[in-house]
């Protein structure tokens, strides 16, 4: 069995190392930029502190980690089409050869719905999110917020925009290599909704209408991933059928 799975293991470390090595280089690229990269970045939080307030730093070495953080970050999303480009030659010899040729316009969607996502965050889930934060304790506290805390949350919820706003191609991929149709996405719409609104909840600061702004676009996101699935690999009559069959039992249940 070990024998089988050899060749798929050692082809994975390749692609696994490429897109290492292609990280470590866009980091140290952009590690000469973190400075205006770090602007632009704070740039949001800037425009709802009070003028008495200011981001400063709590450990000698914050600045440091900072700095590499955001180089990480920003070689990690220039890296982004080479990753997904040794993704989709991971699994391109498991594919038929008319599927194949979907390689650049996989890349090219994945790497802009990513960038989609991101923008979408930055311009508006971000300033929404902090002005509520700021606002909420301003008039009894100073905000002196820590820029390596402020770092790690604004990462970690552009991330998760960008990766959420990969739905469409992500259903694109499994519906083509028929692990889903449109009628077992409906079935789980449901489910989908309420763990969107977790998801929404975990990764967005703690004021509903950040939330909503992330839930909602993922269940737009959701809604167009069916009818995706419906163009590319339809539910077959008798699928419908049984879809029929169980939904006629749940209302005699009822």
């Amino acid at each position: 069995m070990f024998e089988d799975l050899r060749p798929h293991l050692i082809e994975l470390r390749k692609r696994l190392l490429i897109s290492a090595l292609s990280v470590i280089v866009c980091f140290i690229i952009c590690f000469n930029f973190w400075a205006p990269l770090l602007d632009f970045m704070t740039a949001p939080l800037k425009a709802v502190l009070p003028d008495s307030s200011n981001i400063i730093f709590t450990q000698v070495a914050e600045p440091f980690f900072t700095a590499m953080k955001v180089a990480f970050f920003a070689g990690l999303l220039l890296a982004l089409p080479i990753i997904f480009w040794q993704f989709w030659l991971f699994v391109a010899p498991g594919l038929y050869e008319n599927e194949k040729k979907y390689v650049i316009p996989f890349v090219l969607s994945a790497t802009v719905m990513f960038a989609v996502g991101a923008a979408f965050c930055y311009y508006f889930v971000v300033p929404v999110g902090f002005s509520f934060l700021i606002n909420f304790g301003g008039t009894l506290f100073q905000a002196l917020p820590s820029i390596g805390d402020y770092v790690g949350f604004f990462t970690k919820i552009v991330v998760a925009f960008g990766i959420s706003f990969e739905l469409p191609v992500v259903t694109f991929f499994l519906a083509k290599i028929g692990m889903i149709t449109d009628e077992s996405l409906k079935r789980f719409f449901r489910y989908a909704v309420v763990g969107i609104f977790i998801f929404a909840a975990i990764m967005t600061p703690p004021d509903v209408l950040s939330q909503f702004m992330l839930a909602i676009p993922l269940i737009g996101l959701y809604s167009l991933s069916i009818l995706i699935a419906k163009m590319v690999n339809p539910a077959s009559k008798d699928e419908d059928e049984d879809e029929d069959e169980d939904e006629e039992e749940i209302d005699d249940e009822k």
